[in-house]
């Protein structure tokens, strides 16, 4: 990386007398004990975050929504609040008797498989019969997974079963809500190990092709896991006292933003230690002066991005408000990491850490202004010196036409069955299902509603398109239900005959059959046709509708909301702290607006991206995590930039500054960018469509931000603007 001192470099105050050298070392090796202690009691709690985390998506829903307090009182109606694994069995040209007799095999031993891998009790596990399709060639049955047993090893316990029990040619699938929990909690798996491992390798690589020390790059390394370490530790330890809440896609987000701040902010700090190596004969003297170099831009970019976090609070979603606090805890992590542990490591090995390429001391920086100033980035700021109007057009409009992809966005909500990528039985049995019975078979819309208002909200629950069948929920039947008609009237012969509905606090449950899959956009549809038909119906006031589809429904509903809620907010926050860094309020607008430019840039390409590999749709908190993540990290580098132009400026006026700043800051900001780019893109690994599209917009868009708006769109605006950028506040002039 290139660096140099400002012009300030033979003007420096007289030092401060040093401390004994038993101190210098003292101190640091203090520093490097304690947070060496806390690694080792942070390194255990990797085996405890999962432990504390839940994939459930009706617990993120806020208590208010319909289907959440329809979730609240299943319990009453059925008996357990269960999850339905659905084993699905299909043969060509039609089941067999042996095939009936296997399948009906498979459910009575069900309860012990499930029983004996799961941890649960068999006894209250409870399993439909064999139930055939009308065309003969298929037939399902129903587990219902206690809530108090591990759902991937049921699910794999009964694919086991089946695998074995069931006869030749018979295919067989295990699908349902279990199922797709089941595929979720096996793609969370890789978090502990390949994605940390992957991101890890990652940065690595980048950080010894940068420094090409062999040293160095360990040391960085050693303190972004120490900030880990850090922030799962603590975070363990809030999860369990339910101060907060963690998921899979949480516990992914964090390990990720942990790492790449910690590695960037570790980067800014070591490229002003270089520099003042060359000014110190000490390693203390020099990390003196670095610390008080960096620890503005490093806290105002950490609180920027604490800040943009904590807004996600203000969501009805649990898992978008849950990430602010977790992920705001590794960002404090982050820093303390990079401006305690960090500068104690180098201070205490000194300048041999830089080996083969040692600092020494009263050596020359390079020159990156004026006639004499070589390479990448003296060339930069010289082209950009010479037509700052022109290079602020052409990058102005090349970002704009990147946002007209935007119009191919589609953040509306995809169905749970693309939730995880790659191979899925859940998926294939969900297809199977589709074939030969009503899409909704065995995740049934629930309606909760007065025992006086059965008639009329049955009838206008069945006129609605969509819904295939209607029953009641009933403790006297074997089933666990009772089919009714349009009227609300109970089946009255057969296996059905006596059986009187479950009653709770003078509610019934009605569960409506729907025709499309329940994680279908015409299953949500059709929900939601269902509440506007109760809305009109009379004395179905009170009614409430939930159930898995419901669930969905709420959840992108609830996103949509959020987004328009959260994101303003975020915008105005980091106005006012981009103000209180740089007194200026015009730099900030500078800043905020190239930013947003590149963030609706990033996100354009990206959904274009998606349509070619076949994405046509995006969960809605998508664009509300990119632009959180974007505005705030993309802020970072704008922030390193700036306080170092604001620096300089204050010497050499504002258009020297702001060149003198990119040439001083251009290694180091690019360096952090692609790191940052680098560790986002290794959520690739996890077969997560939400993470996967998250990692495509982040990483292009810090790339972005780091290699075309802070190196040419923000100098040519500063350059353009001069020294009205940092009004009201008045820089003199060279």
């Amino acid at each position: 990386m290139m660096s140099a001192r400002s012009g300030t470099e033979n003007t420096h105050r007289a030092p401060a007398p040093a401390p004994p050298r038993a101190l210098r070392i003292l101190i640091p090796a203090l520093l490097v004990l304690v947070w060496i202690t806390i690694a080792g009691l942070g390194g255990p709690a990797f085996g405890r975050i999962s432990d504390v985390a839940t994939n459930d998506r009706s617990s993120f829903l806020p208590a208010s929504a319909e289907s959440t307090q329809v979730q609240d009182r299943l319990d009453a109606f059925l008996g357990s609040d269960a999850i339905p694994a659905i084993v699905v069995a299909e043969r060509d040209g039609g089941l067999t008797p042996d095939d009936l007799a296997a399948l009906q095999a498979l459910a009575d031993d069900a309860p012990a498989a499930i029983g004996d891998a799961a941890g649960s009790d068999a006894d209250g596990i409870e399993v439909s019969p064999p139930i055939p399709s009308e065309d003969g060639e298929a037939a399902q049955v129903v587990v219902a997974i206690p809530s108090d047993a591990d759902v991937e090893t049921a699910v794999e316990a009964l694919e086991a079963s089946a695998a074995e029990d069931l006869p030749d040619g018979l295919g067989s699938w295990v699908t349902g809500p279990a199922g797709f929990t089941a595929d979720l909690s096996a793609a969370f798996g890789g978090i502990d190990g390949v994605l940390l491992l992957v991101a890890l390798a990652v940065v690595l690589v980048i950080l010894v092709a940068v420094y090409r020390s062999p040293l160095l790059p360990l040391l960085v390394l050693l303190s972004s896991m120490t900030a880990l370490c850090a922030a799962v530790l603590v975070n363990v330890a809030l999860a369990q006292a339910g101060i907060v809440t963690i998921n899979g896609q949480i516990q992914g987000i964090l390990f990720i933003l942990v790492i790449g701040a910690a590695t960037d902010y570790s980067l800014l700090y070591i490229a002003r230690y270089r520099e003042e190596l060359r000014d110190h004969p000490t390693a203390w003297g020099a990390t003196l002066a670095a610390l008080r170099g960096t620890v503005e831009p490093i806290v105002a970019s950490g609180g920027t991005v604490i800040v943009g976090l904590l807004c996600l609070m203000l969501s009805d979603l649990v898992s978008n408000s849950a990430l602010g606090p977790v992920a705001s805890v590794g960002i404090v992590a982050a820093m303390l990491t990079s401006l305690t542990f960090l500068p104690a490591m180098l201070a205490l090995v000194g300048r041999r850490v830089f080996w083969p390429r040692t600092p020494q001391p009263g050596s020359a920086h390079p020159v990156v202004t004026g006639p004499d100033a070589r390479g990448v980035w003296a060339g930069i700021g010289r082209r950009i010196a010479a037509a700052p109007g022109r290079i602020a057009a052409i990058v102005g409009v090349l970002l704009a036409v990147g946002c007209l992809g935007l119009t191919q966005l589609n953040a509306s909500g995809v169905p749970t069955s693309e939730f995880v990528l790659g191979q899925s039985q859940a998926r294939d049995g969900q297809e199977v299902l589709d074939a030969h019975f009503a899409g909704g078979t065995g995740t049934p819309t629930y309606v909760i509603a007065p025992e006086d208002s059965l008639p009329a909200i049955a009838a206008a629950v069945s006129g609605v398109d969509g819904v295939d069948s209607l029953a009641l929920a009933s403790q006297d039947s074997p089933s666990g239900t009772v089919p009714v008609d349009e009227n609300g009237a109970l089946a009255a012969q057969g296996p059905f005959a006596g059986a009187a509905p479950t009653v709770s606090e003078g509610d019934v449950l009605l569960e409506a059959t729907l025709g499309a899959a329940a994680d279908s956009a015409e299953a949500e549809d059709t929900v939601r046709d269902i509440r506007t038909a109760l809305d009109g119906a009379g004395g179905a006031e009170d009614a409430i509708v939930g159930g898995t589809t419901a669930t969905d429904l709420d959840t992108n509903d609830t996103a949509e909301r959020d987004r328009g809620v959260i994101i303003p907010v975020v915008l105005v926050a980091i106005t006012i702290m981009l103000a209180l860094l740089l007194r200026s309020l015009v730099a900030p607008l500078v800043l905020l607006a190239t930013t947003v430019l590149s963030f609706g840039t990033a996100l354009g390409i990206s959904a274009v991206i998606f349509r070619l590999i076949g994405q046509d749709a995006s969960d809605p908190t998508v664009p509300l995590y990119g632009f959180v993540f974007l505005v705030a990290l993309g802020i970072d580098y704008n922030i390193f930039l700036m306080t170092r132009v604001r620096e300089e400026s204050l010497v050499h006026g504002t258009r020297e500054g702001t060149l003198r700043g990119l040439g001083l800051t251009g290694g180091v900001i690019t360096s952090a960018g692609v790191v940052l780019a680098a560790t986002f893109a290794a959520l690739v690994v996890l077969p997560i469509q939400f993470l996967l599209q998250l990692a495509i917009i982040v990483a292009l868009g810090v790339l972005l931000d780091a290699l075309v708006v802070r190196t040419f769109l923000v100098p040519a605006l500063a350059i353009l603007i001069g020294d009205r950028i940092w009004w009201p506040a008045k820089v003199p002039r060279a």
